[in-house]
């Protein structure tokens, strides 16, 4: 292992990386008190040589996101959509032909969002050392014991891809994980853009007035987090962002009625900003169709149909142990939502490999044509109707 801190020291290490098949990468950063993350500490590894580039010395790093753009060589990761967003946020780009272990782990049967450490336990009969899980990565200079921690995170890493990819290629489920992974790397999903910041807020009102309010106020905030980069809980959390969309004060005497809201915020430059959103906002409500639209996103299954909902749990969670696969990954809550209210286009679990797993059978017993036993005599669940 060595520690990268020139320009001329990651430049002879990317020769090599350059002629790998596949590399393992991880990273350490901060993001308690700004926006976008700090980035510390860059884990490399491959079968020949493994390093720890420091990105806060003066070192270019510009040959080794080339790595990461080039498609030719494997990108692993383990839970690695927070270091995938690191990358697009220093690149504008996302890493190319990645590999993320934590989700090709549901799919070979492990459980669900297992950690780094009990995935390495469980396939290398290691236990990592965590006695410097809380280390304050920015500081320097870094001990020994700290970067011996930290490079473990890319080193064990090696053997958990590989026998993940032996179990996914054995089983015939090389191609199961794409769909998650495309997901984790499309790059839309990293470019926040402040006028749809609103979506990511839970709430549970939908009149025109109310959204429109709550739309211009998490865009407000969204803006001001992003160009003074400060977390978006430093300048309102959501709790208090809803509490003003509801009360839709006009001027600043209203806005001192707002519940939770400091009065440090009211009579500073953020109160006048609240008020210029508001008044937006009533310049432009919120559409009927997107009304309509954000209700329905967040409406229930009909109450007659909650044991149909029951039975379909029951249905995914006795294929999830037939396949050996994690129920999460074949269907999620909105999408047995979806099956229910016949809306397949929906959701990808009436495609592809989770139809075969699970959708075809959830087909078929919502239209009444398939029945779940128990054979005591066998000690199994059995299923009678038309799947072929």
């Amino acid at each position: 292992m060595q520690l990268i801190n020139t320009t001329e020291k990651l430049n002879e290490f990317c020769n090599v990386l350059q002629n790998q098949a596949f590399i393992t990468v991880d990273s350490e950063f901060i993001r308690e008190h700004s926006y976008y993350p700090k980035l510390c500490l860059i884990q490399v590894a491959c079968e020949q040589d493994s390093a720890i580039i420091d990105p806060l010395s003066s070192t270019d790093l510009s040959a080794f996101f080339a790595i990461l753009q080039n498609p030719d060589i494997v990108k692993i990761f383990h839970s690695g959509r927070q270091d995938i967003e690191i990358f697009y946020n220093l690149t504008g780009h996302t890493p190319k032909n990645v590999f993320d272990t934590q989700i090709a782990a549901m799919v070979c049967g492990f459980a669900e969002n297992i950690g780094y450490g009990n995935l390495v336990r469980e396939i290398t009969h290691v236990d990592l050392d965590k006695s410097q899980r809380l280390t304050d990565w920015s500081l320097r200079p870094l001990d020994e014991s700290q970067l011996q921690y930290a490079i473990c995170d890319v080193t064990y890493l090696i053997d958990c891809y590989k026998y993940l990819v032996s179990y996914m290629k054995e089983n015939h489920r090389e191609n199961w994980v794409d769909e998650e992974i495309n997901q984790l790397c499309d790059e839309s999903g990293y470019c926040i853009k402040p006028e749809n910041a609103w979506l990511r807020v839970k709430h549970n009102v939908h009149s025109p007035h109310f959204l429109a309010a709550l739309k211009y106020l998490a865009e407000w905030r969204e803006w001001r987090a992003q160009k003074f980069n400060t977390p978006r809980s430093g300048i309102l959390r959501d709790e208090v962002l809803l509490n003003i969309a509801s009360a839709a004060p006009k001027n600043i005497e209203e806005l001192k009625n707002v519940r939770n809201l400091k009065k440090e915020v009211i009579n500073g430059k953020l109160g006048a900003e609240i008020i210029d959103a508001l008044n937006i906002a009533r310049r432009n409500p919120m559409p009927a169709d997107i009304c309509r639209s954000d209700r329905k996103q967040c409406c229930n299954i009909p109450n007659h149909e909650q044991s149909l909902a029951e039975i379909l749990k029951l249905l995914l969670k006795i294929k999830s142990q037939e396949s050996g696969v994690i129920a999460r990954l074949i269907a999620s809550d909105e999408d047995l939502r979806y099956i229910i209210l016949n809306q397949p286009e929906k959701t990808h679990t009436m495609q592809g490999w989770r139809y075969e797993v699970f959708g075809q059978y959830a087909e078929q017993l919502c239209r009444g044509k398939l029945s779940i036993s128990y054979n005591p005599r066998k000690k199994s669940i059995e299923f009678k109707g038309c799947i072929q």
